[in-house]
């Protein structure tokens, strides 16, 4: 049974789901049917691990299983927690497990803030199946946290919250009498504004209707609502996944050839207060990489944008970034010079030597000449379409093609002229 909940205490934290029944999204973890709502039900649940941004039912969740569970259900959190009352809790633990055969939920808020050592500690425990570990967090599981833990432990990602779902949740907490009771009045898109700055965290979305109902009063518009929230919330750690996950995006959806998306995810990266330095950084990579010779100036708009941003700074630097990221996003793509390079250290590692044939040695000085070195070197310029048949590969290595232009932009002007240099190149010299 649960304990009856403090009137003081947070709208969020009365809230909190105490059945499955109750509890709101990640349908792709435990809905209908799913290993882990299965699990739960039937109090059969092995080690988990739940990852996933702030607000999305973490928590909430390891109080469902706390709930539903006949076995012991402790609690601690990664921040507040050493590894003496960790290891206090699990040698408990192993007690109960002894005498009784009563297993223990340990949930560990946080999990990701415990070091190695600790980590290392609550191992044999989870191993051995005394403990039945949930460990909760907000950074990539596979990153943060120790890889023999996850080995042992089921790992669901939880995704932010969509609109409708928090409005969901918010409408409970009007008609609940652990929330509202029916006593506060708030117009339908008043509860609509308030989901959506949420921003798919529903802590946030509860927040925000606790602060309206103490700011405003128990009649609530969307013309006050919107009053007291003019921004959506923004989750954007700019050292954790956030920050990789987004300018992943960014680069994906370049290459996509889509410069209106790339510019939610470029704007959404400048209003969280990412670098713009670390944007065009990214973007002068990218005209090389995914751009190439398809369109030889996508380089030049970068670094000239660049520029002129260093020159002029925030916020009217932001149309040089925009300028650079529409320009790069609807320019012909090609990926032939970051293939050309790979193909060309690959062909490195496995010849023999690499030694400089004599006809293209330098010959400064007579006694070079008399041992020969650039005997034999034809001067192109020399030649009616200034091209000779030659071998300029290391010695014993064989001609090869590492850079293959694609027919897209100006590399297909690039890849026509090429074939017709190579083919005089390439010839056999009698």
């Amino acid at each position: 049974m649960s304990a009856p909940q403090d009137a003081s205490a947070p709208l969020a934290f009365r809230m909190r789901p105490r059945t499955l029944a109750e509890f709101v999204g990640q349908e792709h973890v435990v809905g209908e049917g799913t290993p882990l709502r299965k699990g739960i039900e039937a109090d059969e649940l092995s080690s988990i691990i739940l990852a996933g941004p702030p607000g999305t039912g973490k928590t909430a969740l390891a109080h469902v299983i706390a709930e539903a569970t006949r076995a012991q259900f402790v609690s601690i959190n990664a921040v507040m927690s050493g590894v003496k009352e960790l290891k206090t809790v699990c040698s408990e633990a192993e007690q109960s497990f002894t005498a009784l055969k009563q297993r223990t939920v340990l949930f560990i808020d946080e999990i990701h803030r415990f070091n190695k050592a600790q980590q290392d500690a609550l191992l044999p425990y989870v191993e051995s199946g005394v403990v039945i570990l949930v460990g909760a967090t907000t950074e990539n599981p596979y990153f943060e946290v120790n890889a023999a833990l996850v080995s042992r432990s089921r790992v669901y990602l939880l995704r932010p919250l969509a609109v409708e779902e928090l409005i969901a949740i918010l409408q409970r907490a009007l008609t609940d009498e652990r929330g509202y009771g029916q006593k506060v009045r708030m117009e339908k898109k008043a509860l609509e504004h308030l989901a959506i700055i949420a921003n798919g965290d529903a802590r946030i979305a509860l927040n925000a209707l606790e602060l309206s109902v103490m700011t405003i009063g128990q009649k609530i518009t969307l013309a006050k609502a919107e009053q007291l929230f003019k921004e959506r919330s923004q989750r954007y750690d700019k050292r954790g996944e956030d920050h990789y996950d987004t300018i992943s995006a960014f680069i994906k959806t370049m290459r996509g050839s889509d410069p209106d998306a790339a510019l939610i995810w470029l704007f959404r990266m400048i209003g969280s207060g990412e670098h713009p330095r670390f944007i065009f950084r990214r973007m002068a990579i990218f005209a090389s990489e995914d751009i190439g010779n398809a369109d030889p100036r996508a380089l030049q708009v970068v670094m000239s944008a660049w520029d002129a941003f260093e020159k002029v700074g925030l916020p009217e630097g932001e149309y040089f970034l925009a300028h650079a990221c529409i320009y790069l996003a609807q320019a012909p793509k090609s990926n032939a010079v970051k293939r050309a390079m790979g193909a060309t250290k690959q062909a490195i590692d496995r010849a023999p030597s690499l030694e400089v044939p004599m006809h293209l040695r330098n010959a400064p000085a007579k006694g070079m000449q008399v041992q020969g070195c650039g005997e034999g070197y034809l001067y192109p310029h020399d030649a009616e379409e200034g091209v000779v048949a030659a071998h300029y590969f290391p010695i014993g290595m064989r001609q090869q093609d590492f850079y293959q232009p694609s027919d897209r932009g100006f590399e297909a002007e690039v890849r026509e002229r090429l074939q017709r240099v190579r083919a005089i190149v390439r010839q056999k010299r009698h």
